[in-house]
């Protein structure tokens, strides 16, 4: 061996390199200046020989084979190559021979500025340095891969590419940071990869990649090198138009939410666990359906991957990977386009609160506690079976936080439905006595989850102003939807977890038994503007035996309809933003199941069709007249008319737009009682219109109408009001009028 060669050779790197544990390979192998010279070393397992050459020259330097593992080196008297300007040409016993880049050449991406950010939880961009990114470097096409693991004893990226041979590939930890990383040239989009973990006690781990933009389909668990930055985006006009929007200008935006699982939606193959269509073909079919049905929003729960189907998308394993069931991320980009060039938000579920323990996943990802706290206490969910989010820890926070903004700037999302925020919020939420820790001021309040809501709220609004994030909190929490700076926790809104309980509650009862529970129909309103709600019937209602929303009305098939028809018109009429799960539209029969499609032959029975119409045009209604949005969080935006008289099934109020036009009066009848020439009090003397009728024949009704008459309404008390009109109502039915409003004394 030359003599200058062996000096060199750090003999501890190259036992490490051998017994794979090293953790700097970069220390060891690639080229190095020695003295007035140069040192290139490379470790090629499995080879005959290995030579030197300039990327365009012809000329081979042959390196000296050290021991029998595979380890070369050559030692120049004169530094011959700078930096990456040379290849390594390799031989193997089978004849095969390659010629590449050295991996161990190029200059580490993560920076001590990087490095220093993370530690302090607020380097926002770290997605674009952590997972896998294909690159040009110096002129050689590859991948960088990074990944945290600051407890692994070495890390290593294994896959199709490499033989999933932890030796091949060991990476560079940087610095004290925990962060691992290696430029692998002719690494390309679709290279399929995970990290091979050795832990502190020896265990060999593969883990898929924490900031992967790609996996493999089910049950495959590795990653897929991704090309995520090639996308021509056609929706500039809309993000432009987005930014300008502020919080006011989005509460008072209408909102009709269709919450929708892709995979179940339509099918292309049913029985099948494999049958999708594709993020392309979903995104021409919703899109018409949406524009068609009226709806403003899609919010698409189960994007982010996921193992187990029936988790419905709830346990997340790669948190910046769209679901490959539906396609690659450059498809699911054109869903989110497609549905913004004709006006369509986009929400995705995201789940912070909690991850499973699947062996592939974030759960002792490099052999210890890293992403879940160590305290199982802290730790565990007991009733859920997964892990908590370590929310003390600056690095883990950094993950969450860049991850909420990665979906907004990567993908162009509108919108983040929070899932199980209070589960964050309390630290004894599910837990029995000895199962959870007190804070430090003896409460069981999650003061570092506190802190992660409100910073990722203030965070998104700062960097994308008119994107926002919705919290599915069901508890009396206050402030989740008052600003960061006001010590709330930051939200622009919030699902109504306590109307939907309670108005489903009624509406399950027998019309008989409705008047002994009328306050669970009208204990909304007196908590209405304490937070900007989501009146939500979700996916949540119709599964685990809860029944359709059909199938929870009571009485025979006519009055389950009509029940239907009066709920939802109810709820549209009601103060809060609107959000009603894929089928509930056209009274699907069945629970939802994730497995199979929807149940669209439903359509052709009248009954389900015209149910389907009739959310149509509750859907359009909602949109056209602003007095049922623009005022949801305003007292003026909504009063009582009739409410006091349980007795009767029958309320009514009035919602209150942005003139005195166009004013809306809902008389709801909830039970099967029909009132010919009924007397109903009136904020005033004008003419009522009739513009929506849920008893209409083509709605499944028997068709005793108003039949769109103008109703003059007289100076005579009634109800809560010194004025009233007179009309017949039909039971289980509700109405809309509309009118214009009249100062007293005024002639209509």
């Amino acid at each position: 061996m030359n003599s200058k060669l062996h000096n060199w050779i750090n003999w501890i790197l190259y036992d490490e390199l051998l017994d794979g544990k090293i953790n700097a390979p970069k220390h060891l192998l690639g080229i190095h200046d020695y003295g007035d010279g140069q040192v290139i070393t490379c470790y090629k397992p499995h080879s005959s020989s290995v030579s030197v050459k300039s990327p365009s020259g012809k000329t081979l330097y042959p390196l000296e084979k050290i021991g029998e593992n595979g380890f070369y080196g050559i030692y120049f008297p004169s530094k011959k190559f700078k930096g990456t300007k040379y290849r390594l040409v390799t031989e193997y016993y089978d004849g095969t021979t390659v010629t590449s880049a050295d991996c161990y050449a190029f200059d580490g991406l993560f920076t001590d500025y990087d490095a220093y950010l993370f530690a302090e939880g607020k380097n926002y961009d770290i997605y674009n340095k952590m997972g896998a990114h294909p690159m040009e470097i110096d002129g050689v096409k590859g991948t960088y891969f990074a990944v945290w693991a600051p407890d692994a004893r070495r890390v290593s990226v294994v896959g199709d590419f490499n033989m999933w041979d932890g030796a091949l590939h060991p990476m560079q930890i940087h610095s004290v940071s925990g962060v691992y990383e290696i430029f692998i040239p002719d690494v390309l989009p679709g290279a399929v990869y995970k990290f091979q973990i050795l832990t502190r006690y020896g265990e060999i781990l593969y883990k898929a990649d924490p900031y992967g933009n790609q996996c493999q389909m089910r049950p495959d668990n590795a990653n897929i090198v991704a090309d995520t930055e090639s996308y021509k985006w056609k929706d500039e006009a809309w993000i432009a138009e987005r930014k300008k929007m502020s919080r006011t200008d989005r509460i008072k935006k209408p909102m009709a939410i269709y919450e929708c699982h892709l995979g179940s939606w339509k099918k292309a193959i049913e029985d099948s666990d494999f049958g999708f269509y594709n993020y392309r073909e979903l995104a021409v079919m919703l899109r018409k359906y949406l524009l068609d049905m009226g709806y403003t929003h899609i919010e698409l729960i189960g994007i982010a991957e996921y193992p187990f189907d029936g988790s419905w998308g709830y346990q997340v394993t790669n948190y910046f990977a769209p679901t490959s069931r539906y396609g690659t991320p450059q498809d699911f980009m054109y869903f989110v386009d497609y549905m913004h060039e004709k006006g369509i938000s986009v929400i995705l579920d995201w789940v912070p609160a909690h991850f499973p323990r699947d062996a592939h996943g974030l759960g002792r990802f490099d052999g210890m506690p890293l992403y879940e706290h160590s305290d199982p206490r802290k730790g565990e969910h007991p009733d859920w079976g997964t892990y908590i989010f370590d929310y003390s820890r600056n690095e883990v926070v950094n993950f969450l936080t860049s991850n909420a903004l990665f979906w907004v700037e990567k993908f162009h999302i509108d919108g983040l439905r929070v899932d199980a925020v209070a589960s964050m919020l309390y630290l004894d939420y599910g837990k029995q006595d000895g199962q959870w820790v007190a804070n430090k001021n003896g409460g069981k309040e999650n003061l570092e989850a506190i802190a992660l809501l409100q910073n990722v709220n203030t965070i998104m609004e700062e960097r994308n102003p008119g994107a926002y994030l919705i919290a599915e909190e069901s508890t009396a929490w206050p402030g989740v939807t008052a600003p960061a700076s006001m010590n709330g926790l930051g939200f622009l809104f919030k699902w109504n977890m306590g109307w939907m309980n309670d108005f489903l509650e009624y509406m399950k009862l027998d019309p008989y038994f409705r008047k002994d529970n009328h306050n669970k129909l009208t204990f909304s309103m007196s908590y209405a503007y304490a937070e900007n709600y989501v009146l939500v019937i979700s996916h949540d209602e119709v599964v685990h035996l809860k029944c359709s929303m059909l199938n929870k009305m009571p009485g025979y098939e006519i009055d389950k309809f009509a029940n239907l028809r009066t709920a939802y018109g109810f709820m549209y009429g009601h103060p809060g933003k609107k959000l009603l799960f894929m089928g509930q539209e056209f009274a699907q029969l069945r629970e939802w199941s994730e497995a199979r499609s929807l149940d669209w032959y439903l359509l052709d029975q009248p009954f389900h069709k015209g149910m389907q119409d009739f959310v149509k045009e509750l859907n359009h209604l909602y949109t056209k007249y602003d007095s049922l949005y623009c005022n949801d969080n305003e007292s003026i935006g909504f009063e009582w008319t009739k409410c006091d008289d349980p007795n009767s099934g029958i309320v009514s109020f009035v919602r209150r737009g942005s003139s005195k036009k166009d004013q809306l009066l809902f008389i709801c009848n909830f039970v099967p009682v029909e009132r010919k020439g009924y007397k109903i009090g009136v904020p005033c003397v004008t003419k009522y219109t009739e513009i929506l009728n849920s008893d209409e024949e083509k709605y499944g009704g028997l068709g005793r109408t108003n039949h769109g008459k103008k109703i003059q309404a007289v100076a005579e008390p009634c109800d809560r009001m010194q004025n009233s009109i007179t009309l017949d109502i039909a039971p289980l039915t509700v109405i809309v009028l509309k009118y214009d409003y009249e100062e007293p004394g005024k002639k209509a």
